[in-house]
């Protein structure tokens, strides 16, 4: 079915192909990532629009001696495809199959983890660096979009690479998109440089004129210099990277493949920082996803397109609707996203409220901050963030929200294991690090309904930071209808074996409960609504219990089970104990039902658990 594709089974194999079939191997590029991304899911737009950027980067540089670090990552699946993994890739993002990111226990050609943005450009200074200084000769590349660089971090990584002069080469992906449609002053700067076309030939050609220009005598050598940077200037105007001392090439078109390999060739010549400016399309070659790429950034598997028939989609969704019920009699609410509009569910509140909707682009950090300014002037403001990216405002949370006991409402979304994407986005560790910080609060809905209350509550009657926690998908447990006033909820209060859950996990523990009681095994469930503080009547409830499991969707270090363990501790209570949790290690990919089995952390499990701490 793929002529060219079929005899590429590492980069070596692309050097022997022709421009002809070059593009050729493009356009089956393209075909293959259709095919198998629409069946197993994953980030199809941003790797169609990557296609040729990848295959000349491979033909330039000769991995994987040479080092290429892709930031966040989810561009990477046609590295690999080149790098011999395509027949691997129905497997992708599968339980135990390939990773949707790099992953340098996958393949030797996959450099440095990434999975969150911004971080290549530090990353690849550090293995640049770490060359020079052991006196090696492989070359360092990075490859970031433009919406990586709404984030603060690279700016540091910038300012550090162009006063060392590090011989490295950066890549600049721009196609205008992150998940969302960029926003900010950057992305208008970068917008004017797209408009300089054949920028880096021009330079090329002017600095090459003005190096034949004859010089006599020192004196007139350091005069003809000046007059030669003035007519540079003048004709090719300085960009902000020139600024920061690394040249920059571009724009060029990144769907060109004899221009790509033309100007990344002359970058890794030129030994020193240089940033390539490269057009793209996302989702190009498949109509869909070129006339809307947001839509196709991450798509579901087909297995995962069925019609769920609840309240709402999904919590996201669920979060998003609330807030615009809530906007609508406070006027003082106000909405905080870091590029993530549609993936928290702020579509409609931007579209209803646009004056108190803030897109602050990829900067968490900024995000929260801003929230803590926005608080202490009488605003109040909510962040809607995933887990997982919300660890990166640790110290912002901490130092600026919380030591000045601010109102800022966190919407945690996705919190727990959150699938497919794996190790860099579970958001097993927001229990851990936010019970942490002094004055915080800590709420876990098991419903829709439940959430809507806890948002209600957080917003208009809680004084202080407060973060609402609440999981990928739309997995409930429809009990009791039980207000946010009600910290616990007890569920057959007549076991003597007790399993402390909150959120998702309560299902499971249902689940076991009903298997349990067929082998005359009573399990009486507490429903933590409040996960911190611990609400103090907890421990009467089970200070007589034979044995007590604490169940959550966190690492076991830091997360409820040791909170209350330790406590228990403290009072003097000393049942038999267990926490049931997630390890304190990379947590693997695979859809949430596959592995909660897989760490035990399913129904079946936790029954088994039980079993075996009764009879210890």
């Amino acid at each position: 079915m793929y002529k060219v594709l079929n005899r590429i089974n590492d980069p070596q194999d692309l050097k022997q192909l022709n421009n002809e079939e070059l593009n050729i191997l493009c356009a089956e590029i393209r075909d293959f990532l259709i095919e198998k991304v629409t069946k197993s899911g994953g980030h199809l737009a941003s790797n169609l629009g990557i296609v040729e950027l990848t295959v000349a980067l491979h033909l330039v540089y000769n991995m994987p001696k040479d080092k290429l670090v892709w930031d966040v990552g989810h561009q990477s699946y046609v590295h690999k495809i080149l790098t011999g993994r395509k027949e691997k890739f129905d497997t992708l993002r599968k339980y135990k199959g390939l990773s949707g990111f790099p992953k340098t226990s996958e393949s030797e050609y996959d450099s440095f983890n990434t999975g969150h943005s911004s971080t290549s450009v530090s990353a690849a200074l550090g293995m640049a660096r770490a060359r020079d200084l052991l006196n090696d000769d492989y070359n360092v590349a990075a490859v970031f979009g433009d919406g990586a660089m709404t984030g603060g971090m690279i700016y540091e990584a910038l300012n550090d690479v162009g006063h060392n002069k590090t011989s490295i080469v950066y890549i600049l992906n721009d196609n205008e998109m992150s998940i969302s449609k960029n926003v900010g002053a950057l992305s208008k700067y970068l917008r004017n440089l797209r408009h300089k076309k054949s920028y880096h030939h021009s330079k090329e050609v002017i600095e090459h004129t003005l190096e034949k220009v004859p010089v006599v005598g020192e004196s007139i050598k350091h005069g003809l210099k000046h007059i030669k940077n003035t007519i540079k200037l003048s004709v090719i105007p300085s960009t902000f990277f020139d600024d920061l001392g690394i040249e920059y090439l571009g724009p060029v078109d990144g769907h060109n493949i004899v221009d790509l390999t033309s100007v990344l060739t002359l970058a890794k010549d030129m030994k020193k920082p240089v940033i390539v400016h490269v057009i793209t399309q996302k989702g190009r070659g498949y109509k869909p996803a070129e006339s809307n790429p947001q839509n196709f950034h991450g798509i579901p598997g087909a297995e995962a397109k069925k019609e769920v028939k609840a309240k709402y989609k999904d919590y996201s969704g669920c979060a998003g609707e609330t807030l615009v019920k809530l906007a609508d009699k406070n006027e003082r609410i106000v909405a905080i996203t870091a590029a993530m509009t549609s993936g928290v569910g702020l579509i409609d509140f931007y579209k209803k409220y646009p004056k108190r909707f803030f897109d602050v682009g990829i900067a968490e950090q900024h995000a929260v901050t801003f929230a803590a300014g926005l608080a202490i002037s009488g605003v109040v403001p909510v962040f809607a963030v995933y887990s997982s990216f919300l660890q990166r405002s640790y110290d912002q949370i901490l130092h600026d929200v919380c030591l000045q006991n601010l109102h800022v409402v966190f919407l945690v979304d996705r919190a727990g294991v959150v699938g497919a994407d794996g190790e860099t986005h579970h958001g097993v560790h927001d229990i851990s690090f936010l019970s942490d910080m002094p004055g915080m609060t800590i709420l876990s809905p098991s419903s829709f309904s439940q959430l809507e209350r806890m948002i209600d509550y957080a917003i208009n009657e809680h004084k202080g930071p407060i973060a609402v926690r609440y999981p990928r998908g739309n997995s409930e447990y429809i009990g009791k209808e039980d207000c946010i006033g009600d910290e616990m909820e007890i569920i057959n209060p007549d076991g003597n074996n007790v399993i402390i859950t909150s959120g998702r996990m309560v299902n499971t523990a249902v689940k076991s409960a009903v298997m349990l009681k067929k082998d005359g095994i009573n399990i009486k469930i507490v429903k933590l609504n409040k996960i911190y503080p611990v609400p103090k009547a907890l421990y009467e409830h089970v200070k007589d219990a034979q044995s007590i499991i604490t169940l959550e969707d966190n690492t076991i270090s830091g997360g409820m089970g040791m909170i209350i363990g330790a406590e228990l501790e403290q009072r003097g209570v000393h049942t038999k104990f267990k926490i049931c949790a997630f390890p304190d290690e990379p947590i693997i990919h695979g859809s949430i039902r596959e592995l909660d089995k897989h760490y035990g952390l399913d129904a079946e499990g936790i029954a088994k658990e039980i079993k075996e701490l009764k009879n210890a």
